[in-house]
């Protein structure tokens, strides 16, 4: 067997491999899920931009306190309950990728399921003073919020699974009839169903509560939220998943099948963190975040695609690839590059696969390099994905026009770097015909 036969193998192989992860079901609602809530995300982000950023400007202390209760209000509406958000939506998700028909009486019982396990005690500090104090009867930010995503993934998950199979079981379906309103009769099909799911989880909370004096948003954030986001948002976990996200769209597979399963949930909690404590003014504490993946990482696209645009328009004399660029730039331009990666192509192109995946590499490591030595702020807000480069580096690092340089310089390099590949493209293309 030949050594192009093994590669083609190898590749086929992989690619299946890796559609079975993507379809994976709970990843895929995962997926969904978060494609939901983003734009909420994007708000808490245009809210922290405005809070820190705009106002400050040209208002000054109690005044510029009161403006901020604007941002401060969509911020506890937004990123403040980010694992409340989440259980019932990736609930409402799974219920409808398995083509169960009650997924709001799932969304609802995950929301219920995520509650019951919440501690009944929090510790909280009275305004005014500086010692912590314990109360009852409240639910804390820190566990509806960032810090109870993954909890609120996983309770919403475990209520939605075992609600859908015991409701699928006629033997304990309580049908009241065709005389009853249909509302009210669909609420008692599920009534034993609803009332095992709230009782399983009140149960393992009270043990955790009684015996073990913890709760179980504490367990899951401690054993599988933080060893997980730690190991992928670390630098060399962080650019081997994407890399591998980013080979597998150069063959036709977009690369949310691996990014946007096993990066987004960690990189938004990254982000999501860094964006609280900026707001509070407090030390942010993340390099790696979702944007700064998107704004360092995927200057026109994935794959950084408006270099490619860009080195084709300047140096290319080749027509049909002059005529998808003109096409492809103003979508490049906000970040839309589906028609230069099936358009130019890029998929199944050998030569150009090659700085499509390693471009965004060297231009995150350029931009991890700024930040880590001082050059550049860390990523802050999260702005909108088809905000075109620049802008969005500026506003992403909440305002600092260093960001703006490290870019260009990001941007040169890929357009450099794209050169002779384009050439080495161009010249199989030609020999082709």
């Amino acid at each position: 067997m030949t050594t192009k036969n093994l590669w083609q193998r190898f590749i086929e192989r992989f690619t299946q491999i890796s559609i079975k992860v993507g379809n994976q079901i709970y990843l895929r609602s995962l997926r969904d899920a978060f494609a939901m809530i983003m734009p909420l995300f994007i708000l808490a982000g245009l809210g922290v931009l405005i809070n820190n950023v705009f106002f400050p400007l040209f208002l000054k202390g109690s005044l510029l306190t009161n403006y901020q209760t604007f941002g401060n209000l969509i911020v506890n509406g937004t990123l403040n309950i980010a694992g409340l958000l989440i259980a019932p939506v990736v609930a409402y998700c799974l219920a409808q990728n398995r083509n169960y028909k009650n997924a709001l009486g799932t969304a609802i019982v995950a929301l219920a399921g995520l509650i019951v396990v919440m501690p009944t005690t929090i510790q909280a500090l009275p305004v005014g003073t500086k010692k912590l104090v314990d109360i009852s009867g409240f639910l804390s930010y820190s566990n509806i919020g960032v810090t109870g995503m993954f909890a609120g993934i996983i309770i919403g998950l475990f209520a939605a699974e075992l609600f859908i199979k015991l409701s699928r079981i006629e033997k304990i379906k309580i049908n009241l009839g065709e005389n009853v309103p249909p509302a009210v009769s669909a609420s008692f099909l599920t009534l034993i169903p609803t009332i095992v799911v709230i009782a399983i989880l009140a149960i393992i909370s009270a043990v955790l509560l009684v015996v073990f004096h913890t709760d179980l948003i504490k367990l899951i954030t401690t054993i599988i939220q933080e060893p997980l986001r730690r190991v992928n948002t670390s630098l060399p976990g962080f650019l081997l998943i994407y890399t591998v996200g980013n080979l597998l769209f150069g063959f036709g597979i977009h690369q949310a099948v691996i990014n946007g399963t096993l990066l987004d949930p960690v990189l938004l909690i990254n982000t999501n963190k860094n964006m609280q404590a900026f707001a509070a003014g407090d030390h942010v504490p993340y390099i790696i975040t979702s944007v700064f993946r998107d704004t360092f990482g995927m200057m026109g696209g994935t794959g950084s695609t408006l270099c490619l645009l860009v080195a084709t328009f300047i140096f290319s004399r080749v027509k049909a690839s002059r005529e998808v660029t003109k096409l492809s730039i103003v979508p490049g331009i906000f970040n839309i590059n589906e028609p230069v990666i099936y358009g130019y192509p890029i998929v199944f192109n050998i030569p150009l696969l090659i700085p499509f995946v390693l471009t965004p590499i060297i231009s995150l490591l350029i931009a991890y390099s700024a930040t880590v030595l001082g050059l550049m702020n860390k990523t802050v807000v999260l702005v909108p994905w088809t905000t075109p480069p620049l802008l969005n580096g500026f506003l992403a690092t909440g305002g600092d026009w260093r960001a703006i340089v490290v870019q260009v310089i990001s941007f040169t390099v890929g357009v450099l770097f794209y050169i002779p590949f384009m050439k080495i493209s161009e010249a199989v293309l030609a020999k082709q015909r």
